[in-house]
């Protein structure tokens, strides 16, 4: 059993580069199935959720190296689209197989994707878009299964701008005859991250950013290299960190563009923050300040990802602030736990209100999902005394390194495994 212990109350002072995102790299791992020929994906975190993409790679028949943050990909031997429900229940991710792996085997099935239980997550959204490009899905038994004798461009709406359905569309559609066009696609960054990668394969696709995705199918795509973006869900967790502990935190291999909205609270909250193109330097002392009203909204509004972190910060605010969480219903566990370090925060429903006090104090707290349990490491990193916080596999889906992160930051904070 891992546990987290941060001896907290220490300013953050320091610089610290941003990781890959890891939910660009993981639907661009799905897209390499597409490809006649070895892909190369630079830029990938060491995560659990990416060991397990790689894992569902191999399965498939891929020939998966990795050197360092460089994974390369060789699926010209795929022979299997049948992913078992031990691999796809390691991460939320795994669905984006389903349209892949559709694409290239013209079959697939798939058990019920597995991840942090934040409440219901359907993948309605998925399988209505699927079917509108000719796919036959049948679900039974909690497997998804897919056929696809013909597969045929379309005019997709999807009723929500769902990041993973719009993935899965983007992908089963790139090989599909004829055009699509997907109205009310999710706009964030790392679904043009995939459209990068998908083009430098040679599909033709444009649209990612916009809301409407078109896609002229072409019958077969090629190998390709790709960085991906740098994590701006990291890189929000580390500006909150700084924000509520002080001091002056440097990021590097980040691109504040795609920050706009978390930096914008930010500054609410009295932070000051300096951004160039490949950086950004956040600057805080002092009380924070509350803020009215904030809402989680798809992208470019306030990421669900980073409402967790952001509870943190506002715990300790001059203030009341209240959150409404607009994404998922049950994303509020960290709430309780922040409680238990002296955090005043009532939840009803989808409304958090977090009354400010002066200071958090060290306790004994559990991750129970991945953000959530980033939060607690802002707490403790914050608080007075000793933070112990278990739980620890949901952090490491997300941050490669968030001991290593927070000490060169100036934390006392060490992993313990017994």
């Amino acid at each position: 059993m891992c546990k987290i212990i941060i001896n907290g109350g220490r300013r953050l002072d320091g610089s610290t580069a941003v990781q890959g995102a890891k939910n660009s790299v993981l639907p661009i791992l799905a897209a390499t199935v597409l490809a006649d020929g070895e892909c190369t994906v630079m830029g990938c975190p060491n995560l659990s959720d990416v060991n397990a993409a790689i894992e569902i790679l191999e399965y498939l028949g891929c020939k998966v190296w990795r050197e360092g943050s460089t994974v390369t990909v060789n699926p010209q031997a795929v022979s299997c689209a049948d992913i078992p429900d031990s691999l796809m229940r390691k991460m939320r991710s795994s669905v984006t197989f389903l349209g892949a792996v559709t694409a290239r085997c013209k079959r697939a099935k798939i058990s019920s994707p597995g991840g942090c239980e934040l409440g219901p997550r359907p993948i309605d959204l998925h399988i209505k878009a699927l079917r509108e490009l000719n796919i036959s899905v049948t679900e039974h038994g909690g497997y998804t299964e897919t056929f696809a004798e013909n597969m045929r461009g379309a005019d997709i709406h999807l009723d929500f701008p769902s990041v993973g359905a719009t993935e899965n569309a983007m992908l089963a559609a790139v090989t599909a005859k004829g055009t699509t066009t997907i109205n009310n696609a999710a706009k964030e960054p790392e679904i043009c991250d995939l459209e990068d990668f998908l083009k430098k394969m040679g599909a033709k696709i444009s649209g990612a950013g916009t809301g409407v995705i078109k896609i002229e199918g072409t019958p077969k795509l090629h190998g390709a290299e790709h960085r991906v973006i740098p994590d701006r869900i990291a890189a929000s967790t580390y500006l909150c960190a700084a924000a509520m502990a002080g001091g002056t935190l440097e990021l590097t291999d980040v691109l504040p563009r795609h920050l706009n909205a978390v930096t914008a609270v930010l500054k609410d909250t009295g932070a000051e923050i300096r951004t160039k193109k490949n950086s950004m330097v956040l600057k805080a002392s002092g009380r924070v300040r509350s803020i009215d009203t904030l809402r989680t909204m798809p992208y470019p509004g306030f990421p669900t990802d980073a409402q967790a972190p952001m509870t943190a910060l506002l715990s300790v605010a001059n203030g009341t602030s209240v959150i409404i969480e607009n994404i998922f219903e049950n994303r509020y566990k960290h709430c309780a736990q922040l409680c238990k370090m002296g955090a005043d925060i009532k939840v009803n429903g989808r409304i958090a209100v977090i009354c400010g006090v002066r200071e958090l104090t060290g306790s004994t707290v559990c991750a129970q999902e991945l953000r959530g349990g980033a939060a607690l490491c802002i707490a403790g990193a914050a608080a007075r005394g000793v933070t112990e916080i278990s739980g620890v596999n949901y952090i490491e889906r997300g941050y490669e390194d968030i001991v290593k992160d927070f000490s060169r930051l100036g934390v006392e904070i060490k992993k313990q495994i017994s």
